[in-house]
Formats: C-alpha cells, structure tokens, sequence
C-alpha cells in the first residue's frame, strides 16, 4: 500500500467517523417508532423556538380533569420558517389536536412531559400545518 493511498483510507475512516454521529442524531427511527401514532386535543402551553428543533408543549386534560404535558418535536426553525411559520404562529391557551409518533423509550423528558414527534397541528379552525414528518410519509424504520 502506498502512503497517498494510507493516508485517503485513514481520512475516509476519520470524516465517516465524525459524520455518523450527526446522521444518527437526525435519524426519525433511532428515537421514535412509527408504528406508534398518537393524536391528542390539548392547549398549547409554550411554543419553543430552539435550534436544533422546535418544540410544540400541548396541555391534555383527561376526563377525571389530571393535566398532562406532550412535548412535541417538530422541525427546525429555520425548517417552519420556510413554510411560514414564526415564533408567533401558535398562542399559549390555543386549542390544537396535534398528530405524531411516540418516543421509543416511552420516557418522559426532564420536566416530565410526555415526548412524542409531531407530524400535523390541526388549529380549532381547521387549518392544518405540517411540522414534521409529511402525512403521506411514514418515516422508514
């Protein structure tokens, strides 16, 4: 083996190396399972615009009347922002029934709300926005 040929192979197995971690963190079947869709009704509770993905907090009210947070992760802001949304577009106390896929861990995040992704946020008026996998689309496992 000639040492311009050692070196494209040890640089191949290095720029592989520090890109997998970064294709693993955007892949949808690594954290949520498609096979398991949720829809709730809820009120929004904060709409947070962070990098690397947005988050849509949604308060559900069970019929004995307990609350229980939903996290729902979306796109990126930068994502939403193409398809015209802002930081404004949803209002705390807004009524919304958000479609998505459950986490893989079933765990809860840090605040104890229920982590899900979320796919379509349908408003009380009816309009629906797409925020994350397309409704035709079941990301691939």
């Amino acid at each position: 083996m000639t040492f311009k040929f050692r070196a494209a192979l040890v640089t191949g197995f290095g720029l592989f190396a520090a890109v997998a971690p970064i294709l693993a963190h955007h892949s949808f079947a690594a954290e949520y399972d498609s096979t398991k869709t949720v829809t709730v009704k809820g009120t929004i509770n904060k709409l947070a615009w962070v990098n690397p993905h947005a988050y849509v907090f949604v308060d559900v009210k069970d019929s004995g009347g307990k609350v229980t947070t939903w996290a729902f992760e979306s796109l990126s802001p930068n994502a939403l922002s193409r398809q015209g949304w802002n930081r404004n577009s949803l209002k705390q106390g807004e009524e919304v029934t958000v479609e998505g896929y459950m986490a893989k861990d079933g765990k809860p995040l840090a605040d104890g709300s229920i982590h899900a992704n979320s796919r379509a946020i349908t408003r009380s008026d009816g309009r629906k926005v797409f925020v994350g996998s397309s409704a035709d689309d079941v990301p691939s496992k």
